[in-house]
Parts: C-alpha cells; sequence; structure tokens
C-alpha cells in the first residue's frame, strides 16, 4: 500500500488511476494524516432487474384495491389527527 500525498495526487492522478486498476490500493494524506484511500472497484454481481417480474399477482388483485375511498379513521389519520404536538411543525 502507498502512501500519496494530496498535492502530488493532484499532478500525478492518472498515473494513480492506472496503478489502482491494476490492483494496488493508494491512501492519500493530507499532513501525513490518512484521508482517501483510493481502491478498484469490484465488478457488481447482482441482477440486472427485470420489468414484469411480478406481473401474475395483478390478476390476484382485486381490481379496485387501491381506488377504494379512505375510512373517516384513515382520512383522518393521514391528516394528522393521532400525531403529537409538535410534530411536523404544529
Amino acid at each position: 500500500m502507498t502512501i500519496v500525498s494530496v498535492p502530488k495526487a493532484n499532478t500525478e492522478l492518472s498515473e494513480l488511476l492506472s496503478r489502482v486498476e491494476a490492483g494496488e490500493e493508494i491512501i492519500l494524506a493530507r499532513d501525513d494524516k490518512p484521508l482517501v484511500k483510493l481502491v478498484p472497484v469490484e465488478p457488481s454481481t447482482a441482477t440486472p432487474r427485470l420489468p414484469g417480474r411480478f406481473a401474475y399477482l395483478r390478476d390476484k388483485l382485486p381490481p379496485d384495491l387501491f381506488l377504494e375511498p379512505l375510512s373517516e379513521d384513515e382520512l383522518e389519520a393521514w391528516e394528522g389527527k393521532y400525531s403529537f404536538p409538535g410534530d411536523n411543525g404544529q
């Protein structure tokens, strides 16, 4: 692991990035105090998201499930009936 001062890193950034891409870890220091560690980024292993993955659930839910009006109690809750004094600037 190499320690490089910030001013030197400013002038040699391209070279430092090439070394990091090759697998080296480099510490940037200001006033001899470690500040930042440059490390190569690992390739993502996450599988890409696929649109429509849960489309089969559409047929199992009632079509108007989210279109029904709120009950009076639910509406009052949304309007802050159960908030504590001092919440939301009150």
